[in-house]
């Protein structure tokens, strides 16, 4: 069986990878990798607030609620987390 998420868990805890910064704009954040050179967007504030509150949140649906993402968004929005997953721009931490 298949879910959607094959990589990406929303049970887990997540921050920005080290590698990556974000410069706020105001129609959401540029997103640089100095590891890959990437360049790419945060298309809007709401999605910027998420991603700052994984590093202080104890899982992904922690910080959907710190980051009040309201009930109905919060599956484009896990979406969204999920390709930052997948490219690295976010990556799972470890608890201590």
């Amino acid at each position: 069986m298949s879910t959607e998420f094959e990589v990406f868990d929303p049970a887990r805890p997540y921050a920005l990878a080290a590698s990556v910064t974000l410069r706020p704009e105001p129609f959401g954040a540029l997103v640089y990798d100095y590891a890959t050179r990437r360049l790419s967007f945060l298309k809007t504030p709401l999605l910027v607030a998420l991603v700052k509150e994984l590093a202080d949140s104890p899982n992904v649906t922690a910080a959907l609620e710190a980051a009040a993402v309201p009930a109905d968004e919060h599956h484009p929005y896990l979406r969204a987390l999920a390709g930052l997953a997948e490219a690295g721009t976010i990556r799972q931490r470890t608890t201590e």
